[in-house]
């Protein structure tokens, strides 16, 4: 792995307060960027950075909702020069049917799923560009290239960030710019499958019951990190990362 280019070692991480996001801010860190912690929880970020910082890397950081367009647009004006933007914040609500699903946990996963990535993408891509090596990032999900039962709100967000990342591969090509999206399935941290079911912990836990290795956040951390750390002239479109354990959405051994 080489080190980055100077134009390019500022590296923004939103969602960073736990998970795939602050696991990717410690890879990306000993990858040798200067890493910006993003999320809502000022408390977790400002700990991992004070981690980092203790482990000898960068790190920075800065509290931030990418749902609030007006609050991304002023944190694009603190970072001159960034050359990769990992786009992580997002998450699930819920796992009802089509008819009987909440409108507000639907919204809620499009607002931050989709146009949090939108507002942090667009806010930052004059930078990205400047660099004249620039990453984008977008932390999709399987659930973004199929559906399933009870998983309809998440499987639309989801399929949003997935062509949000197919258009603007297209859209920018010619620009010193990558488009690279990791599509996880399934991963067991801390938080996922606990705030979809509302903090019930069976429900969460019921999620990998029988699943020998489950995919871990440091896994996914892994491949977005040797991505992002490939030569300029390679760009990694799609990568779909499962356990062993998972062939599909629905389809998954489980040792009971």
């Amino acid at each position: 792995m080489t080190a980055p280019a100077a134009k390019s070692r500022i590296a923004v991480v939103t969602g960073a307060s736990s998970g795939i996001g602050a696991a990717t801010a410690r890879q990306l860190a000993a990858a040798g960027y200067r890493v910006v912690l993003t999320a809502r929880r000022k408390d977790r970020i400002e700990a991992l950075a004070e981690e980092l910082e203790a482990a000898g890397h960068q790190a920075t950081a800065y509290a931030l909702d990418v749902t609030d367009r007006a609050a991304v647009d002023e944190f694009a004006t603190a970072f001159k020069t960034i050359g990769v933007l990992v786009n992580n914040a997002g998450g699930a609500l819920g796992a009802d049917p089509v008819a009987t699903g909440d409108p507000a946990d639907w919204r809620q996963m499009y607002e931050t799923n989709v146009l949090g990535t939108l507002n942090v993408t667009q806010a930052l891509l004059p930078a990205l560009t400047a660099s004249g090596d620039g990453t984008v990032v977008v932390v999709s999900s399987t659930a973004g290239h199929g559906t399933y039962e009870g998983g309809a709100g998440y499987v639309a967000a989801k399929h949003g960030a997935h062509v949000l990342a197919e258009t603007l591969r297209l859209e920018i090509v010619g620009t010193p710019v990558r488009v690279i999206e990791i599509a996880p399935g399934m991963v067991r941290t801390d938080e996922f499958a606990l705030t979809r079911f509302g903090g019930d912990e069976e429900k969460a836990a019921n999620v990998y019951a029988g699943v020998a290795e489950p995919l871990t956040a440091d896994d996914v951390a892994d491949t977005i990190t040797w991505a992002v750390t490939r030569p300029s002239h390679v760009n990694i479109d799609l990568m779909v990362i499962r356990p062993r354990a998972q062939a599909s959405n629905t389809k998954v051994h489980r040792e009971l």
